[in-house]
């Protein structure tokens, strides 16, 4: 687990597109998927999508306490208890953190189309994350402008680095994190050429690579 602070947020990357995030005593966790047993356990649980590697249900039970909420889509949500289902466009509030659900999908592939599945925009007092879940460059990524943006950079079912890229000169956030690059096969791509593609268009966002 490799992370860093901002303000009093701390982000923790845990491999794929898994995130642990924790602020003011809540552990927040995003698409938990093959984690070790001896991880803390969850206030929040956020699943972008419906696919094994985003809605783990082993992971997400063994994350689960009493009173751990739950929110994705509906064909993740509908497999845990305590679980509130979310669409593109919905924003809700969990714990004194703001959740919205914004668009997520495929432009030129069949994986995962509109509607599918979200990225979520989670609000912690001045901070804003954006995680994209799986999706490709999408013109809606124009609007979002997080402060800190975790994007999938391993092609295949989401954009690959160098459209990672553009999606972040899109964003505009201060801070980029690439991910969705290390655990499946056919994704696995060195988030340092991402970096050094960003780097030569732009010294005004840092690329904090987690591994």
């Amino acid at each position: 687990m490799k992370g860093f602070k901002i303000d009093d947020v701390e982000i923790n990357w845990l491999g794929h597109a898994s995130f642990l995030i924790k602020y003011k005593g809540l552990n927040i966790y995003i698409d938990p998927y093959e984690l070790p047993s001896e991880m803390e356990k969850a206030d929040i649980i956020l699943a972008t999508h419906d696919h094994f590697d985003h809605c783990s249900e082993k992971d997400i039970n063994m994350l689960t306490k009493e009173d751990t909420i739950i929110i994705s889509p509906i064909q993740c949500a509908q497999k845990f208890k305590n679980s509130k289902p979310i669409k593109e466009g919905e924003e809700i509030e969990v714990k004194g953190i703001k959740i919205k659900a914004v668009p997520a999908y495929n432009v030129n592939k069949p994986f995962h189309p509109r509607g599918f599945g979200v990225g979520f925009l989670i609000t912690l007092g001045n901070v804003t994350i954006y995680h994209a879940g799986d999706t490709d460059h999408i013109p809606e990524m124009k609007d979002l402008k997080p402060t800190v943006a975790l994007l999938p950079i391993g092609g295949k079912y989401t954009m690959n680095y160098e459209e990672a890229v553009n999606a972040t000169l899109d964003i505009k956030p201060k801070i980029v994190v690439p991910m969705h690059c290390d655990k499946l096969p056919e994704t696995i791509t060195d988030p340092n050429k991402f970096k050094e593609l960003l780097e030569s268009k732009t010294k005004d966002i840092e690329v904090k690579i987690l591994k």
